[in-house]
């Protein structure tokens, strides 16, 4: 995915495994990221705690990653669209 979003890292290249939500979310809005999830816990924080960071929440249940990878390359646009717009913290991918 680096060809598309240069510089994405995977939390655990940054954190331990454990770190919980709320830490990861301010570690990603203190590094300017983007966070990309499946778990809707993420949705919770982004509405209690507002944006930055952005989210892209993957709604689409259990799923490999080969899919995810398809989806967000499908979705490149409305990503790119998302980080550019000031008034908007979320985009759901289904």
């Amino acid at each position: 995915m680096q060809d598309l979003f240069p510089g994405s890292l995977h939390i655990r290249e940054v954190l331990s495994r454990r770190t919980p939500d709320e830490t990861i979310w301010l570690y990603a809005r203190s590094s300017d990221f983007v966070v990309t999830s499946k778990d809707s816990d993420y949705s919770d924080l982004s509405n209690r705690l507002g944006y930055p960071p952005k989210l892209v929440l993957i709604r689409t249940g259990n799923t490999s990653n080969e899919a995810v990878e398809a989806l967000l390359r499908d979705n490149y646009d409305e990503i790119m669209a998302l980080e550019q717009d000031p008034a908007r913290g979320v985009l759901e991918l289904r």
